[in-house]
């Protein structure tokens, strides 16, 4: 008998995936069978439609069940084969694949290749061959030279007077703590490692053993630290940078706490607010009402996020703050239900892209402001309305999944519908969870944090390494600026003011 948890074999275990997932297809297709009859001999007597809709309810809790174990977790909605061909038949297709990518930023190395002695005569008549001035068939490839850990001998020279009076010694390099071991670029790239490359601590003290340092983990974890005491005054900053505009976005999502306590809760939670220059972070034990509160207690403006309860309780708390909702969290809760209800979810998918295709008439930035303004109420205003007439003339089960979709747009839809008056609200809150993927991947690599500390440093990190991402800066030489600036007690630069800096300079 085969057992899957011990076979080992890639293209066996292939053929059995193929096997359960046809199987389960069948089991699927059997029980609405089996249901649909069901519900016919209870049916009578009841409404057609509404046995309909109880049934189309209960495909699509299969397909989804379906597509949850065999699908991929796309938000694109499928192709019909059906769908017309581009009418532009003689337009050529496309080669696939792509050329030599060009490589600027990397620096170019000439190696020069020459022929053996004995090679450079000529096998004709024996005469010795001469070189051929400026010729050469060149070609190009793509090397890597190993990184290399070294230990560096400081030698600071001494002076002193004839007089014995004044003796001066050279300075050495600036060090996260005095008399520490490692180089600040050392933590650095244990930093960048972790919490912009992904890979826990554990994984970059093996691949450092293979490079020959031998090194442990705790040890990685102390240059980070290090590394969180000099920064965190930036991490205020740019909380209160954020905080400064009048529109923000905000998320969250769950963070592991690897070593919590008796009593204390294993599921932490990462919030994230953001604007276009800038994402920030803070890792808090919930979801709770207070502690977003923490974060956008005194906040005077717009918060662009989903349909969390959190949000709501919090606008009903301050007056100050205003929610403003996302548009592709409604849009994404039809394409779920579009399965089984591929007219009606057809339809108000339809009108939410007609939403976006006039977005997309307006410059970016707030230089479109008056464009986008304009366009918002002499069109965008309408389409709303038609959104309203749809669900009017929709009939769906309260309990079905286009139900669902409808009630949680309506739900919203004051805050939907902000976006109309006020050219600085986006559609949607797709910069946040742009900006949170970076944690979620980090998150899946290393699964959370142990300690409180351990969180602490995680969110400050984060934030500047991923705003330094969002504003096109590398986050290695944002962090070397950074942490300069920092030891030699000056104010830490955030990346946006970096930016600037750079853009003044001669």
């Amino acid at each position: 008998m085969l057992r899957l948890q011990d076979e080992k074999d890639i293209e066996v275990l292939r053929k059995a995936a193929l096997l359960l997932e046809s199987e389960n297809k069948r089991l699927v297709a059997e029980v609405v069978r089996l249901n649909r009859e069901l519900l016919q001999a209870q049916g009578e007597g009841q409404d057609p439609e509404q046995l309909a809709l109880r049934l189309a309810e209960l495909e699509r809790q299969l397909a989804l069940r379906n597509r949850k174990l065999f699908g991929d977790s796309s938000e694109k909605r499928p192709t019909s084969d059906s769908d017309p061909e581009p009418s532009n038949s003689a337009e050529p297709k496309r080669r696939r694949g792509h050329g030599p990518r060009a490589q600027p930023k990397l620096p170019t190395i000439e190696r020069v290749h020459d022929l053996d002695e004995p090679d450079k005569v000529c096998p004709s008549c024996g005469a010795a061959l001469h070189e051929m001035q400026g010729q050469s068939e060149d070609s190009e490839e793509v090397d890597v030279i190993e990184r290399r850990f070294v230990v560096v001998k400081h030698k600071r020279k001494k002076y002193v007077c004839n007089c014995g009076a004044c003796v001066e010694t050279a300075p050495g390099p600036i060090k996260l703590t005095s008399g520490g071991r490692y180089s600040v670029g050392f933590a650095i790239e244990v930093a960048i490692g972790k919490y912009c490359d992904h890979l826990p601590l554990e994984r970059q003290a093996r691949i450092m053993g293979r490079e020959g340092l031998e090194v442990g983990s705790q040890t990685l974890w102390n240059q980070l630290d290090e590394l969180g005491v000099v920064l965190r005054p930036a991490h205020g900053r740019l909380l209160d940078y954020i905080r400064s505009h009048g529109v923000i976005h905000a998320d969250e999502t769950v963070w592991k706490m690897l070593g919590y306590k008796k009593g204390s809760s294993k599921r932490w939670v990462m919030w994230a607010l953001g604007c276009q220059d800038a994402v920030y972070y803070e890792i808090q034990q919930s979801r709770s009402t207070d502690s977003a509160a923490k974060l956008l207690a005194d906040y005077k403006g717009v918060v662009m996020c989903d349909g969390c309860p959190t949000y709501t309780a919090l606008e009903k708390r301050y007056e100050s703050l205003t929610l403003s909702n996302c548009w592709a969290h409604v849009r994404r809760k039809f394409v779920e239900t579009e399965g089984s209800f591929p007219k009606q979810a057809g339809e108000i998918i339809e009108l939410i892209g007609e939403l976006y295709e006039i977005e997309r008439l307006c410059p970016p930035g707030s230089d479109g402001d008056d464009v986008r303004r304009q366009l918002r109420q002499q069109r965008s205003r309408d389409v709303l309305e038609r959104i309203r007439a749809w669900v009017k003339r929709t009939q769906a089960l309260p309990h079905s999944g286009l139900g669902k979709a409808i009630s949680y747009m309506m739900d919203m839809w004051e805050g939907l519908t902000r976006f109309v008056d006020d050219p600085r609200i986006p559609l949607d809150n797709n910069l946040i969870e742009r900006a949170i993927r970076g944690p979620v991947i980090g998150r899946k690599n290393h699964y959370g944090s142990r300690s409180r500390r351990g969180t602490q440093v995680a969110a400050i990190l984060y934030s500047l390494i991923e705003t330094a991402k969002l504003v096109g800066l590398d986050p290695k030489a944002y962090l070397h600026a950074a942490v300069t600036a920092g030891l030699n007690g000056q104010v830490v630069p955030l990346p946006h003011e970096l930016v600037t800096a750079q853009a003044r300079a001669p």
